[in-house]
């Protein structure tokens, strides 16, 4: 749903178009009835919406200065407005401030449907493209970690990733999580337990060597933790390596 908030200083009006009109049938929600600019200016301050409808006469503050004050706030919102007369000013203006539409009193029920319907159809179409970049951004950071992690992996650790992609390293840790389905750690563990059982592969690298080149100084360590990912030991998954071949 999206949420609307309406702005009318006559009442009538105001509690008409906020009551009699289906809105939640086309997806939206009236979020606040306001008969004061400057009352739906302060509300819309704190509590973002996706729709401000407003008659372009108010006595307080009009339309105009209304979208004026939100493009000062940096306050992103979609704008109809309404009114009573054809005022070409208020056309140009309106036009400046890039206002979705502009409906004029009495407003035809037809008229306000499709109105809204197009205003649902491009912010699902906004929304749509937010997610996807934000969907390219994550992945983008997510390749950035693992090639940091295949490639640093002897002394890799989060600070320095989150260094690498210059995030936090708690929110690193967070989104890396959400997004990979692994924790950092985790990754960098089957990537050093990958490596591990390559070089040992190789009979030419000792037990030792291989603990150091993928990250633990201490043997005795690298072992526990290879016995703890595959059930067996170093030793063990070499010798089974080598019956296997010959």
């Amino acid at each position: 749903m999206y949420r609307l908030i309406i702005i009318d200083d006559e009442q009538k009006i105001l509690e008409g178009l906020t009551n009699l009109f289906p809105w939640e049938q086309i997806g939206f929600i009236v979020d606040g009835a306001f008969s004061s600019s400057g009352k739906a200016l302060d509300y819309l301050s704190n509590n973002p919406v996706d729709v401000v409808m407003s008659d372009i006469e108010m006595p307080e503050m009009n339309g105009i200065e209304l979208c004026k004050r939100l493009k000062e706030k940096e306050i992103e919102t979609k704008v109809i407005f309404f009114s009573s007369y054809q005022n070409y000013e208020y056309f140009r203006s309106a036009i400046k401030y890039q206002v979705f539409d502009y409906l004029l009193k009495p407003i035809k029920y037809d008229e306000l449907l499709l109105c809204f319907e197009r205003v649902k159809e491009t912010l699902d179409q906004e929304h749509q493209q937010k997610d996807e970049k934000s969907k390219t951004y994550y992945e983008k950071i997510i390749q950035s970690v693992m090639e940091y992690l295949e490639e640093n992996y002897r002394n890799a650790s989060l600070d320095e990733a989150a260094s690498h992609v210059n995030l936090s390293s708690s929110y690193l840790s967070k989104i890396f999580k959400e997004k990979s389905g692994k924790g950092f750690a985790e990754c960098l563990l089957d990537i050093r337990m990958k490596k591990a059982c390559e070089m040992l592969d190789d009979i030419r690298y000792k037990n030792y060597e291989i603990a150091y080149y993928v990250g633990y100084d201490n043997p005795k360590n690298f072992s526990r933790a290879f016995k703890m990912y595959y059930n067996m030991s170093p030793t063990e998954y070499r010798n089974r390596k080598k019956n296997r071949d010959s």
